[in-house]
Parts: C-alpha cells; structure tokens; sequence
C-alpha cells in the first residue's frame, strides 16, 4: 500500500484514538458525581463500549499502521530525535490508555475511590500529548 494511503489511515484511526481519550475520562467525571443506581449503571455501560469497542481498537490500529509507517523507512526514522520524543509520548499515552480501563474496571466494580475533580485534571492530560505529538511530527525539532 501507497505510503500517503497508510499515513492517512494512521491519521483517522489517531482523531479516533484521541477521542476516546478525550471522552472517556470526561465519563468518569460525571460517573463519580452520580448518585442514582441507574445512572451508575448506564455510565458503566457506556464506558465499557467507548473503551472496548471504539478507543482499544482504534489504539491498536495506531500502533500496527505506526509500525508500518515506521518500517517504510526505519533507518531515517530511528535516526531522528524527534521520532524518538514522538515515541516517548506515543508510549505514555499508551500508559494513560491502560490507566483508562483500571479506572473503567473500578467503576465497574463499584470500587472508584477517585474525585469528579481528580478526573477533570486526568482528563486534560492527553492534550498535552497530543500538542507535543504534532509540534513534532510536522515542525521536526531537532532534526538530524
């Protein structure tokens, strides 16, 4: 496949990705202020579909094209200094993806201990990596 087809489908299944990302933390913020037992069931529901049936996927799908976009041309690649910072970010939203689904299995269980306010900061945090992400995919700092 077309080096742009591939990028293009990196691109759409990261805009998926992220907003998962974006989304599902924003549950748990109204998740952890409910009160009512429908409401804490309908929120479970909703967070397991969001979280297994459309951010895991589309992670997954980031991660194979990413790799073949890598493999395209891995010796420029790996030579970069802003692929490997561009990794290094990739790999901490991994992390905060699986600290999505612990918080998702607490919920679940009944078992969140956390504040609508520890998940309003917790959900600002990808932003972070998604500004670092495309400074340096498309300024290329520290190119070699």
């Amino acid at each position: 496949m077309d080096f742009f087809w591939v990028k293009a489908f990196h691109i759409i299944a990261v805009v998926t990705w992220f907003s998962g990302l974006f989304y599902l933390p924003r549950l748990y913020v109204y998740h952890a202020e409910t009160t009512d037992e429908a409401g804490n069931e309908r929120f479970k529901i909703m967070e397991r579909k969001l979280y297994r049936g459309i951010t895991t996927p589309s992670m997954v799908v980031v991660i194979a094209l990413g790799l073949w976009l890598l493999s395209m041309n891995a010796s420029y690649y790996l030579s970069q200094p802003w692929m490997h910072a561009k990794l290094t970010l990739v790999t901490l939203l991994i992390g905060y993806h699986f600290a999505c689904g612990h918080y998702r299995k607490l919920f679940a269980e009944d078992r969140n201990t956390r504040s609508h306010k520890f998940y309003r900061v917790f959900n600002e945090l990808p932003v972070f990596a998604l500004i670092g992400i495309i400074i340096l995919v498309v300024v290329k700092p520290f190119s070699g």
